[in-house]
Formats: C-alpha cells, sequence, structure tokens
C-alpha cells in the first residue's frame, strides 16, 4: 500500500510519502482485488509484527472505503 498526504507538524505542513505493507482476509480482501491500480481507498486496520520472528509492521486491514473524486 502506498500512502500520500500533507499533514500539520509543528506549526507547518509536511508531505508524508510511505509504503507499507498490508494483508487483507475474506470481504476485505475481494474488495481490494476488485480495486484498479491508482484506486484511492481508506484503509482501517492495526499494526503487526509479520511474524514472530519479524518484527517488521504489517497493516492488516479490518474495513475498506474507496474514496470518490481522489
Amino acid at each position: 500500500m502506498r500512502h500520500e498526504s500533507q499533514q500539520a507538524e509543528a506549526g507547518g505542513r509536511r508531505n508524508v510519502n510511505a509504503e507499507v505493507a498490508a494483508i487483507a482476509f475474506d470481504a476485505q480482501a475481494r474488495l481490494i482485488r476488485a480495486a484498479t491500480l491508482q484506486s484511492a481507498l481508506r484503509l482501517e486496520g492495526f499494526l503487526c509484527a509479520r511474524s514472530r520472528r519479524s518484527k517488521a509492521l504489517v497493516l492488516h486491514v479490518t474495513n475498506v472505503e474507496f474514496m470518490q473524486g481522489v
């Protein structure tokens, strides 16, 4: 998943760009699979370590919303 936004920080605006590994199951996975490349989605979920051996973070998607006109 790629994230791009502007956030307020220390009285100014900061451009934020990040790539985050994400995983989804069941209905959420089907919704994401139906999205086209470059679709704007709002994903909600929780961060968790990839595995017991890897501390890399993965977003576990629990809700998917298609953004209109973004």
